[in-house]
């Protein structure tokens, strides 16, 4: 392969905004909720590199064989690799799609194929496209991307803030995290954050039934986080991190406690065992992640007496989306009061009608 950017590429970045900025010469997308994955074509090789350097190609063969379709034959494109259903985009069935036997990767591609969705073009030909303003970029992807084939796409695109937040609104039920906004004279800068993300964020109150140490084994690395559903059984939603070394020490003598015989009676005691765990595949608070491939995901049980408040994105198939961040304890609220009716409930959005803007 010899292109005039090669891999590996480490995509550009988004920082976060409260609002969507209305400034004039800015561009709006929609942020689509999947693998972020940078496409290199040199003729008959074709590469997916992944935004943390881990090549996706051996995961999604289908979209070796579709990008050689709808692709040129020398070529180098930013987008996001994503599952579509009839209720919008499933990232757990995405994840699933990261499995170490070539066997189970090869069904998989036939039962939950996945999509590109195009948003950016880094090179064309012999042309390093990386200095060039992103107007002129999307121009020309815009030319080059056969998104008339079925699973590839050309995010919507929009100069208008008010459509940008209609479609902040209406595509998230569809599974959709936000809106990017890109400047119209952004070079592509690898690594950095000079975009614009504005995402969906609310709070709830969750009960705090274990943690994980941090990677430095100083501190609490994360919250285990729980609601009840409506039989009374709790259920581990996700988790909330992010904390700065001094809160992470603070939290070891706060939760230690709740440590004292938190198994005897914990609902998720069964899955303390090792070999639960290592069986669990991401569906328990020990289970291993196919992402973070050997990373310990073990963890340490809490009696489930204290109450969280986390700030969210959204929901998806029961869990928290990107994980949380702790607003504040509350001893104003029981455990049995944390449930899944306190979430907010976001009707679904057509998908058909988002890929309708793209064909505009």
């Amino acid at each position: 392969m010899q292109l005039p950017v090669m891999p590996p590429v480490k995509p550009m970045l988004a920082k976060s905004a409260s609002d969507l900025p209305g400034d004039p010469e800015l561009f709006y997308e929609p942020k689509w909720d999947g693998f972020r994955c940078i496409v290199f074509r040199d003729g008959d090789e074709i590469e997916l590199g992944s935004r943390n350097d881990r090549p996706l190609t051996r995961y999604f063969p289908e979209l070796v064989t579709l990008l050689a379709q709808a692709l040129p034959p020398r070529c180098v494109v930013d987008g996001e690799v994503v599952v579509v259903t009839e209720h919008g985009l499933d990232f757990d069935t995405l994840q699933n799609r990261l499995h170490p036997a070539a066997s189970r990767v090869n069904k998989l591609a036939v039962e939950t194929p996945a999509s590109f969705v195009a948003f950016d073009l880094l090179a064309l030909g012999d042309r390093d496209l990386t200095g060039e303003p992103f107007a002129e970029r999307r121009k020309i992807l815009e030319t080059i991307v056969d998104h008339s084939l079925d699973r590839v796409h050309l995010t919507p695109i929009t100069t208008d803030p008010a459509l940008a937040r209609d479609w902040f609104t209406r595509f998230e039920g569809a599974g959709f995290d936000g809106v990017v906004v890109k400047a119209g004279d952004l070079a592509y800068l690898q690594d950095k954050r000079v975009m614009i993300k504005v995402k969906h964020e609310r709070t709830a109150d969750c009960v705090v039934a274990g943690f994980r140490w941090h990677k430095d084994g100083q501190g609490v690395g994360s919250l285990l986080l729980g609601l009840y559903d409506e039989q009374g059984n709790l259920h581990h939603v996700g988790v909330a991190s992010s904390f700065t070394a001094a809160r992470r020490a603070a939290l070891v003598e706060e939760l230690a406690p709740l440590r004292e015989n938190a198994l005897e009676n914990h609902p998720w005691r069964q899955w303390a065992d090792a070999a639960a765990q290592a069986k669990a595949e991401g569906k328990m608070p020990g289970g291993v992640s196919r992402w973070t491939g050997t990373k310990d995901l073990s963890w340490e049980a809490l009696r489930p007496e204290l109450v969280a408040e986390v700030r969210y994105e959204h929901v998806m198939a029961g869990r928290l989306r990107h994980g949380g961040r702790l607003v504040r304890f509350r001893d104003d609220r029981t455990p049995a009061s944390c449930t899944y009716a306190q979430l907010e409930q976001v009707a679904p959005a057509e998908l058909a009608d988002i890929f309708a803007e793209a064909r505009k």
